[in-house]
């Protein structure tokens, strides 16, 4: 966005250019700005000649507060010498004449000062100024690719300095070498989680698997989905990957070498303690509560209620009964390998 308001002069760029950090994006017109230019020189110089003839008057002061201390010192080495040869007013009105030349160069110093301070005053505000004619160059905070270009040339852009919503944006960069992956961790799986925990990314799109590991987390639960967000910065140098794509995040909390599991398809119910209609050895059908441990997306472990080799219906359950006969079709349960 512009930090400044004004007309669209030039832009540099179009979608899908590559820019570096400080390249000119734009360039805006603001023809008041060189007004206000002017009119902080013009301040400078005026104030800069108050100084100049605020230090005359200290100098010219200077010289009076001297000749009238040197005159007021004379006449009262000659009363102190000469008693009674000059009048005591005449002393009183030298003493007097030194006391006001003393406050007149007081006073010229004051405004002397304040003359400098003008010049300060009137040098920050062109230094505003320029600051702000800077600001009529739109520059890249960071290397990346235009996404999207919102203005043309002659569009008038207000600045971007607070949330209004009917700011218009010159152009949206984004930074694709370095790209942010944002994944919600579920509440199971958040005791697990650290900095530096490893995960292998899935992007379908391009049929690629990264290892990486997790940057950052939230340590705190949505309340609406029970996940805790996590970033993964991922590297992106060949810039195949494009902003915005979906990817799949498997994490390995933990590994158990032969461990007994089942379809979750094969499973009724939540918690701890599911249900299984198993089928035995003479084709009846009898239901059984089985305890499971771990679960992923497609498998559950199980920890009693089976043994291996037991064979469970996969699907249509509700429309058989206990001790019903069946005759058992085996397949391969999903993601089961052949």
């Amino acid at each position: 966005m512009a930090k400044v308001s004004g007309y669209v002069n030039r832009i540099a760029v179009d979608m899908g250019d590559r820019v570096t950090t400080g390249q000119v994006l734009a360039t805006l017109e603001i023809p008041e700005m060189a007004d206000d230019q002017s009119r902080a020189q013009a301040a400078i110089d005026r104030s800069s000649a108050e100084v100049s003839r605020a230090n005359e008057e200290v100098r010219r002061a200077e010289s009076a507060s001297e000749m009238a201390k040197l005159n007021y010192d004379r006449l009262s080495n000659v009363a102190r010498q000469r008693p009674g040869l000059l009048a005591q007013q005449e002393l009183d009105s030298a003493k007097a004449r030194a006391f006001e030349a003393a406050a007149q160069l007081a006073g010229a110093k004051s405004a002397f000062v304040a003359a400098e301070q003008g010049v300060k005053v009137f040098r920050a505000e062109d230094s505003r100024v320029r600051t702000l004619l800077n600001y009529t160059r739109v520059v890249a905070p960071f290397p990346g690719v235009i996404t999207r270009r919102y203005a043309e040339v002659g569009s008038m852009v207000q600045a971007g300095i607070s949330s209004q919503t009917n700011v218009l944006p010159i152009v949206r960069l984004a930074q694709d070498n370095l790209l942010r992956l944002e994944l919600p961790i579920p509440e199971s799986a958040v005791p697990f989680v650290r900095v530096g925990f490893p995960v292998t990314i899935h992007i379908p799109t391009l049929g690629r698997d990264i290892e990486a590991r997790i940057d950052r987390f939230s340590s705190q639960l949505q309340l609406s989905t029970r996940t805790m967000a996590a970033q993964i910065d991922v590297t992106n140098s060949n810039l195949n990957i494009k902003p915005g794509m979906f990817a799949e995040v498997n994490f390995r909390f933990e590994s158990k070498p032969n461990a007994l599991a089942a379809p979750l398809m094969a499973l009724d119910g939540t918690g701890e303690t599911r249900r299984a209609l198993k089928i035995l050895a003479s084709g009846a059908l009898t239901p059984v509560n089985v305890s499971i441990g771990s679960e992923s997306s497609e498998y559950a472990e199980i920890l009693s209620g089976l043994a291996e080799g037991d064979l469970l219906v996969l699907s249509g359950r509700s429309q058989l009964k206990r001790g019903a006969i069946v005759s058992p079709k085996i397949v391969a349960s999903p993601g089961a390998k052949q």
